[in-house]
């Protein structure tokens, strides 16, 4: 594959703008094909069909619409709807999302990223097994999980399922707070396509002034600071928090208090464990996708099963 005359094109879209590599030619046997060139030689359907999928994929909840892809592939909008109907089918039996395709002078296409819910059930038991093993149990109660949560494979589907389950708030945000939360925040960010913000343990000078608040610490009962750039988020934004862990909900309190500083909601929370039993869970509306029960060192056991509160 050699690339040549690489441009770049302002998507006429007016919900976003993004730059598209385009005027690449690609060397196929003797059959040259130019994407987005002046002088593009018509694609077959199927050629079409693949790289509008490669578009939406790459750009999930993203309106494009059909005149966009009309002047990329110099087709009719009657041809490109058909193909489209065709992308739609293919999203569907592969059960990877849905594509979406909205009416009017505004509308167009998008595909939203997700899988069914057999699938998700069959990964988070599958993580349930990761985690019982007895390897895995740190002195003091805790559980190494670093593999599972910066691994790119599962972190990713984590995001797509968290953001499954709150793609409905319509957020403006993914919240977390550093460090281990990271990773699974900044998949559902992806997936939903809005910015991650991470909050801050302590203030950084390179983020400016800042928002700080003293919260407590629902399991520990200590006394913490967190703390957020004043640029982060804009005033009256929708929210929701992506954690990795939950103890008694200290710390999505304080974040949720933390928003007020900045007029925003917190519309959703979503953790990837909840430890059980707790009575006096300080935050009540929110998702978790496992349930730990008890670790017990001495016997090497970890019980650790699928959450019941999606």
């Amino acid at each position: 594959m050699k690339f040549k005359d690489v441009k770049t094109k302002q998507c006429s879209c007016k919900h976003v703008h993004l730059k598209l590599c385009i005027g690449m030619k690609f060397y196929d046997k003797n059959i040259e094909v130019w994407i987005g060139s002046d002088s593009m030689e018509r694609l077959h359907r199927k050629e079409r069909v693949a790289a509008i999928l490669k578009v939406l994929s790459d750009n999930p909840n993203v309106i494009f619409s059909l005149g966009y892809f009309s002047e990329i592939f110099d087709s009719a909008r009657s041809t490109l709807s058909e193909d489209i109907t065709i992308v739609k089918k293919v999203v569907e039996n592969l059960k990877c999302g849905v594509v979406e395709t909205l009416p009017g002078a505004a509308g167009g296409v998008k595909y939203v990223p997700g899988i069914s819910r057999e699938e998700e059930e069959e990964f988070i038991s599958r993580l349930c097994d990761m985690i019982k093993t007895s390897d895995r149990i740190i002195p003091g109660g805790f559980l190494y999980m670093n593999d599972i949560i910066y691994s790119p494979e599962i972190s990713s589907k984590i995001g797509i399922i968290m953001a499954q389950y709150f793609r409905d708030k319509n957020p403006d945000y993914v919240l977390t707070i550093e460090t281990k939360g990271i990773p699974i925040a900044m998949m559902t960010a992806k997936a939903l396509n809005i910015p991650l913000v991470i909050i801050r343990s302590d203030n950084r000078v390179t983020e400016g002034s800042t928002v700080s608040i003293n919260y407590i610490s629902g399991s520990s009962k200590r006394m913490r600071t967190m703390s957020l750039s004043k640029r982060s988020v804009k005033k009256g934004s929708r929210c929701i928090f992506i954690d990795d862990f939950m103890r008694a909900g200290g710390t999505a309190n304080g974040v949720i208090e933390l928003m007020k500083e900045f007029d925003c909601s917190v519309e959703g929370i979503g953790v990837l464990v909840e430890s059980l039993p707790y009575n006096k869970r300080l935050v009540q509306n929110y998702v978790s996708l496992m349930n730990l029960e008890s670790i017990d060192e001495e016997k090497g056991e970890v019980k650790i099963h699928p959450s019941m509160r999606k």
